[in-house]
């Protein structure tokens, strides 16, 4: 790993809790939730923080959201999507697990996607003293948090570990190895892209393997429904809309939703959009559940 690139990630590491401040315009539920119970679950690369939200009144039995955040496989902040969690808890009435998983420079490809598909994985055993319902597990993340719960669908297909019953890809990562321009407006720049690669993927055989980059898997079918969120401006736009036409193909149920004229924060810019947005997909969440 280059020195400068190792620097850069352990600085956005660092400061992530501080410099991402993206969801703050969309609290618009659970924020009277309580502060959330953190347990440590037990992974293959230890245990992982996970950060959990229940609605008062969600008793033993209660379906269960496992979410991942993004920054880019970089940013170590589960609180960046708070926001959310306390939204889906609160409105899906659903029990939100945050995954506070491994990231760059600290560990590379596949820590991170190994500790969200055993943390879901766990959940769908029953969370031990959490008692969720087995049988009714959805995952979901935006960014590089989508590109994980991509992942985690395909590994617990392959491995027979559980089955989700619903996916949430919002604005997605999910292709590591295709060819990153050399320029291009918006968020997520080309430098970041690259950079992303050499410090998490640094080995650049294992980026075209399905579970870093879901999109050039070369089976989709099987997997669970799938709500898929894009933005028009977004540098990956054609990722989701790549792998949502793909996971129709292959006869998986996908709902796709596109916000026009939005970057990469693609909530945050229209916050009236926003809110039929959240809608759909908590509505998607709960139905799942039920």
């Amino acid at each position: 790993m280059r020195l400068d690139d190792r620097l850069r990630a352990m600085l956005m590491h660092a400061t992530a809790r501080w410099t991402v401040r993206y969801g703050d315009s969309l609290r618009f539920a659970g924020t009277d939730l309580p502060r959330p119970r953190v347990v440590r679950v037990p992974t293959r690369h230890g245990k992982v923080p996970v950060h959990v939200y229940r609605p008062p009144g969600l008793g033993a039995g209660a379906p269960a959201h496992v979410h991942f955040h993004g920054g880019a496989w970089l940013m170590r902040h589960p609180g960046m999507d708070d926001w959310w969690c306390r939204y889906l808890a609160a409105t899906a009435r659903v029990v939100v697990l945050n995954v506070d998983f491994r990231t760059g420079p600290y560990v590379a490809y596949p820590v991170a996607q190994h500790q969200c598909h055993d943390v879901a994985a766990w959940a769908a055993t029953g969370g031990d003293d959490l008692v969720l319902d087995k049988d009714r597990i959805s995952v979901g993340g935006f960014s590089s948090g989508g590109g994980l719960a991509a992942s985690v669908c395909l590994q617990a297909r392959d491995s027979g570990s559980f089955r989700p019953v619903l996916q949430v890809l919002g604005v997605p990562a999910l292709d590591l190895a295709g060819e990153v321009p050399d320029a291009g407006p918006g968020m997520i720049s080309p430098e970041l892209r690259r950079m992303v690669r050499r410090v998490y993927f640094p080995d650049a055989a294992t980026r075209s393997h399905p579970y870093a980059s879901p999109v050039l898997a070369p089976d989709l079918s099987g997997l669970p429904p799938a709500v898929v969120l894009t933005a028009e401006r977004d540098a990956l736009r054609e990722d989701g809309e790549r792998y949502a036409d793909r996971l129709r193909r292959a006869g998986v149920p996908v709902v796709h939703h596109r916000t026009p004229g939005v970057d990469h924060y693609f909530l945050t810019e229209d916050p009236v959009r926003a809110r039929a947005t959240m809608a759909v997909v908590a509505r998607a969440v709960a139905d799942a559940g039920t």
